[in-house]
């Protein structure tokens, strides 16, 4: 009777487990596809940050002789680069750092404003006002480089601070896109309850009260976010850069390394390279510190704890 019965119950376990199992062709159409899509992902953008970290180890520092696998490791290249034998590179690294550190938080904090005065106020023109910021972002910013060029030559004959072949002047020039993330930061600001908004004007707040206070915590991930996107933006920028700042002293890493590769595009791979890899540890670091709050709660702040 025992064994009768062990064999029933083995059978009755035994079926869910067949009847839970999944052929291979029917995995692979719902599942595994996407890993194998992922996987050409991870090495369609792994391939070229492998071939310049290789370059940059490779010696020789040439086209012919860089392969992904490096067959010689050295430091030469970074200690040419970091000498400044081939140009002031430390001075470019400090004047890139901060242009994109001003840059990138001015941008963030207008945007801020603006997005908030577009979500939460209602006033004539605000359609309008949002239309006209979408149009201007896609307007191509290469058509724009003569107006802006001619802009800061005429603003350096008054204020030569902010002319041409200087710092200022050239941030002054990116700022004119310093509310690109209205219409994000706005989409953000539009999922955030009003009813946090009347119940802080209630408490006696006002609205810069609101917008510090209330909801500026609520929006860490965002501000992460855009300040990132901002920050990359500027760290990569070049064409505005190479017609502005012309001073080798006054260039930014994207317009220096660029003057050094174009000396001799075939042997000076190596510096070019060690530069590249040099310019993406900002970066990293950047999104490294900022990840916390990307992932982090989006109504954390409107919570008490």
């Amino acid at each position: 009777m025992s064994t009768a019965s062990k064999s029933a119950s083995n059978s009755s376990e035994a079926a869910p487990a067949a009847e839970n199992h999944m052929s291979f062709s029917r995995w692979f159409r719902e599942i595994g596809w996407r890993h194998v899509v992922g996987v050409v992902a991870l090495v369609f953008a792994a391939f070229p940050v492998l071939y310049v970290i290789s370059a940059s180890l490779n010696p020789l520092g040439t086209v012919a002789s860089t392969g992904l696998i490096p067959t010689k490791v050295s430091l030469v290249n970074y200690q040419n680069l970091l000498s400044g034998a081939r140009g002031p590179f430390l001075r470019w690294y400090l004047n890139t750092i901060v242009i994109c550190a001003v840059v990138a938080t001015a941008q963030v904090f207008l945007s801020l404003l603006g997005a908030y005065a577009f979500s939460r106020f209602r006033f004539t023109g605000r359609r309008g006002g949002l239309l006209a910021l979408l149009l201007i972002m896609m307007f191509p910013a290469i058509l724009s480089m003569i107006a802006i060029y001619t802009m800061i030559s005429q603003i350096g004959q008054v204020v030569p601070a902010f002319g041409l072949n200087t710092l200022a002047g050239y941030s002054l020039a990116l700022m004119g896109g310093a509310l690109g993330q209205v219409w994000l930061i706005k989409g953000t600001f539009d999922t955030i309850p009003r009813e946090l908004d009347e119940a802080a004007i209630i408490d006696g707040c006002t609205h810069w009260q609101v917008f510090r206070i209330i909801l500026l915590p609520t929006l860490k991930p965002i501000i992460a976010t855009t300040f990132l996107l901002a920050f990359v933006a500027v760290i990569s920028e070049f064409l505005l850069g190479s017609i502005i700042l012309t001073d080798n002293s006054q260039k930014t890493l994207a317009v220096g390394l660029y003057g050094m590769l174009t000396g001799d595009r075939s042997n000076n791979l190596g510096i070019f390279a060690a530069g590249a890899v040099l310019t993406m540890a900002p970066v990293i670091a950047l999104f490294q510190y900022l990840q916390r709050y990307i992932v982090g709660g989006s109504i954390s702040g409107a919570v008490k704890g």
